[in-house]
This record gives structure tokens, sequence and C-alpha cells, in this order.
């Protein structure tokens, strides 16, 4: 079976996405929507730029919303309306928890996945780490750090060559970025029970903050953290494959993610490293995680695989972004309590 699948946006990050269907067995690109029709027609795909035109020509099984979150909202009821057969929605999911959980609900009580397009946790290495994880390689995880370095910050013109939206996110590293690893951080090490953060402004030309410290605590005894800085960079001969570097540690080892996505096992008292993922040779972004996360729910719809990230489970990412931006502006650590997937 073959599924129908259209797109609405034509941005920056679009490339990705519709890259991906276009070269994905099982899936037919029928439409691109876009305000900007040249863009949509750009494509190369069926180019519409209103909404309801597309839907009711192409008749897509699947709904693809690659917008900024302001769009979410009514393009999610669009497709609902129209009764696909799902929906994939960029992050950051919606305008604030509230509306994403209307959302998630409105969704559920249609019956049709709302799948959040979380990518970062189906990059190959975090894939890999997972794996080492749950089979004890490193033993019990004691601390895990990130280091978030993508260097593509400084200066005045930050951010216009690329994605120009970022310069004006009152919000900005932990929304429109730290999301990634809140959720990656949930996918290795589960749900945490605290979090503390100290946050600030680095760029005077951007609106939002763009470094900053958040450490996780997890009911295991584990921690993370988080540290950030999009105005510095890392070793990498790309540094938005990986966006920085990681360190896995555990009672029988430690893990190295490096910049080139290899992962490397040390264990415990001893110098020898032993490669379990070797270093990434895509050419596009994040070890093509957009295509995996595409697959995944093309194995769900056809297959029956248990989808990740819908949109009930992602709201907890948003309370837990919510608490980080609260544990800032506080200057205390904020427990969650209210955390995990909403009930059906």
């Amino acid at each position: 079976m073959t599924l129908r699948v259209a797109c609405v946006g034509a941005g920056y990050f679009s490339q990705f996405h519709i890259g991906s269907w276009k070269r994905m067995p099982r899936t037919t690109l029928v439409g691109v929507c876009d305000h900007d029709l040249a863009k949509a027609a750009a494509t190369g795909a069926p180019a519409f730029d209103d909404l309801q035109t597309m839907l009711a020509k192409v008749r897509p099984d699947i709904l693809d919303i690659i917008l900024p979150p302001q769009g979410h909202a009514v393009t999610i009821r669009a497709g609902l309306a129209a009764g696909v057969r799902a929906i994939i929605c960029q992050k950051p999911f919606c305008r604030d928890l509230d509306e994403a959980r209307t959302m998630a609900g409105l969704a559920q009580k249609a019956g049709i996945p709302l799948i959040v397009h979380e990518n970062f946790r189906f990059q190959p290495w975090f894939r890999c780490i997972r794996q080492a994880l749950e089979a004890g390689t490193i033993g019990d995880v004691l601390q895990v750090t990130f280091r978030l370095r993508p260097g593509d910050g400084q200066g005045p013109d930050a951010y216009l060559d690329r994605q120009p939206s970022f310069r004006d996110m009152q919000r900005f590293l932990i929304h429109e970025t730290g999301v990634h690893y809140i959720d990656t951080f949930r996918y290795l090490l589960g749900e945490p029970s605290h979090v503390y953060a100290d946050l600030r402004q680095i760029n005077p030309s951007i609106a939002g903050e763009d470094a900053g410290y958040v450490i996780f605590d997890f009911p295991t005894g584990a921690r993370a953290l988080l540290d950030g800085n999009r105005c510095l960079d890392h070793r990498a001969d790309n540094t938005r494959r990986t966006m920085g570097d990681g360190l896995f540690e555990g009672t029988k080892g430690t893990l190295t993610l490096g910049g080139d996505g290899a992962v490397i096992l040390r264990r415990f008292r001893t110098q020898e490293e032993q490669i379990l993922l070797a270093p990434d040779t895509h050419d596009g972004f994040g070890g093509d995680c957009t295509h995996a996360l595409q697959l995944h729910v093309i194995s769900g719809l056809l297959d029956g695989l248990e989808f990740e990230n819908t949109a009930s489970e992602y709201l907890s990412v948003i309370k837990i972004e919510e608490a980080i931006y609260r544990s800032d502006m506080t200057h205390r650590k904020v427990e969650l309590d209210d955390h995990g997937p909403e009930p059906d």
C-alpha cells in the first residue's frame, strides 16, 4: 500500500521533510502548500497556496505540518476535519501548553494519530546509546552531559541566512532547541523528577536566551546536564550533525559522543576504547533523523508499530520546558509533580 503525503510549509527545514518523502518507499508526495506559491512550486511537488484547496484536491493520508507554532492549531484542525489518517507536526509544538493539550485531545477524540516531529531521539547515535544503556553496558548511569555548541549565534547577522525567525523568539535556547534534549534525556533516562536552570543572553541582536545550564534529576539517581551555548562551536566538520558532544557515565564505563556522530565505549578503569557506532557519513541534517522519524510513522500506520512522540505524550516535554523557565526566573530547583503522558 502507498500512502499519500501532503506538506504544509516550504521554509528552510522543509527541505529535509520533503527530500525524505521523495525517497521513501510506500509513500507518494502529492502536494506542498505555502503562502508563497513560488516556494511551494520550487519543491517540485504539486503546489498550493491554500490549505483547504490542497486537502480537497489531493486527499492526503498524512498531513505533514512544517510551520512555526502559531500555525499549528489551525492546520491540525483542518487536517482532522479532512479525515486524514495521521498528522505529523513540527516542534516547538503549538504556542503554549493549553493549546497543545487541546490539539492532543481533539486528535484523540477523532482517533487520528498526531505525532510531534521530535527527531533528535531518532538520530543514530542516540539510538545506539539507548541500546547500550538498556544492555547495561556502562552499568548504572550516574551522569549525562551534553554540550550544545552549534556555533551559529554570533554577531549582528546571526540566523539571518537560514532561520531568521529565531531572532525574534522571546524564548529561544530552550523553547526552540533545548526541547530536543528534554525529549532525548527522557528517551534515554526516563521522566525527570526535578529541574534547575540558569539561562542567559549573550548576543544582543536576538530577543531570547542563547546560553545556559539546565540540570535534570531522575528518580534512578542519575543526573543530566544540558550545557548550551549557541555562540560557541565544537570539534566537527559539520557542527549541525550532532550540534555538540556528549558524555554518558556509569558505574561500569563511559560512552562518548563526538561531533562526528561516533559513539565510543571505555570500560571502567581501562584505557581501551571500543567503537559502538562509526562516524556518521550522511550529508544532510542530524544523521538523517528526519527520514528515520518519517519511516517510523509509516511503519506505525502500515505495520502496527507503536508510535513514539504522540502529542499526548509530548505534553510532558512542554511541561518540563515551562518548569525550566520557571526555575530560571525564580532561581530555584523545580519539582516536576505533574509530568508524563496525559490520560486519554
